[in-house]
């Protein structure tokens, strides 16, 4: 789908825009981004059912592995966006249904199929756009690798790869992260932290997303999204610490053993617990082995491609890591 430049006196025409996952994260994001456009109108698309309306916004209950509902709520759509979260056969499952509908379609929408740096797995050093796809990672990355190749199907899809989105209320990247920072429970990991952290701010996603909409030509290709020079994970949360105004800390491994092995079942049980007495007590996620592994992986994206063909500018980490820290104070104080 390509942007069509109105002459003068003209009325632009509103595009229906489908967002699967629109409860998301990120998917909420996209849909207030298309809302306030002069030329989309988002059909915010989720299994529980959208959570507002508003005159230039559509809503939709769909589960995406319904293959009638989800054929149905492609009619007279001119873009698609796929950022359904959820369960590794979810992922799997709505992408098969999703992308087997579209080639059906009479044009084709363009579709733009939010994928993650997981697919390229154990990969190390800088990775292209045009590396294996290794989803050796774990499940979720496996399951990703899985629905770009159903993607892949579709001659209308773009993709993209976006690191470690983080941002105001991003849940684990910015809130868990920060809570953690502020109770003592996370800091400067020592060689366990020195590995690249492939942060993205959620603005420059949902920058991505709208141009990828748009833009001709770029059909069947994908883009890596994230900061051009990544800080280390330790840089990341000494950084947002700073942000935050919580004392530096440096953690022993002795410290870390206690986080994974000791606090986090521990956490786990309580907050399960709660859960099943229908208590509101949440405390911050338990610190889990694959987050420390993650920390220590040495891949950074390249993004040169998005740079140059979507024209996306990065926001500076210092007023990103601003705002994330000041929705965590003001979610704290109820303001």
């Amino acid at each position: 789908m390509s942007a069509s430049a109105a002459g003068p006196g003209a009325v632009a025409t509103r595009q229906r825009i489908l967002v699967m996952g629109a409860s998301g994260y990120i998917g909420e994001r996209i849909v207030s981004a298309l809302a306030a456009s002069d030329w989309a109108t988002p059909l915010a698309a989720s299994r529980g059912g959208a959570r507002r309306a508003g005159a230039n916004l559509e809503s939709l209950r769909l589960d995406v592995r319904d293959a009638p509902a989800v054929r149905n709520a492609l009619r007279g759509v001119a873009g698609v966006v796929n950022c359904v979260a959820g369960d590794d056969d979810s992922i799997v499952a709505g992408a098969r249904v999703l992308f087997a509908a579209c080639k059906d379609q009479q044009p084709q929408p363009r579709i733009v199929h939010l994928s993650t740096m997981q697919v390229y797995g154990t990969a190390h050093g800088m990775v292209e756009e045009s590396a294996p796809l290794r989803g050796d990672w774990d499940g979720y990355s496996a399951a990703k690798v899985v629905a770009e190749e159903h993607a892949r199907t579709c001659a209308s899809v773009v993709v993209l790869r976006p690191g470690i989105v983080y941002g105001p209320g991003s849940p684990i990247w910015s809130v868990a992260v920060g809570r953690w920072l502020r109770a003592g429970r996370l800091g400067d990991l020592g060689p366990a932290g020195e590995g690249i952290c492939n942060l993205v701010h959620v603005d420059d996603v949902v920058e991505a997303v709208l141009r990828a909409l748009r833009l001709p030509d770029i059909a069947g290709a994908a883009f890596n999204l994230s900061l051009p020079a990544p800080p280390t994970w330790n840089a990341y949360f000494r950084q947002y610490a700073a942000a935050l105004g919580v004392p530096p800390l440096r953690m022993s491994p002795a410290h870390v053993r206690f986080e994974t092995a000791v606090r986090a079942p521990v956490l786990k049980a309580g907050e399960l617990l709660a859960r099943a007495a229908r208590l509101q007590w949440r405390p911050a996620p338990p610190l889990r082995p694959w987050f420390l592994r993650l920390c220590g992986q040495q891949l950074q994206l390249a993004t040169g491609r998005a740079e140059r063909v979507l024209g996306l500018r990065w926001k500076p980490l210092e007023q990103g890591l601003a705002e994330a820290a000041q929705a965590l104070r003001s979610a704290r104080t109820g303001t």
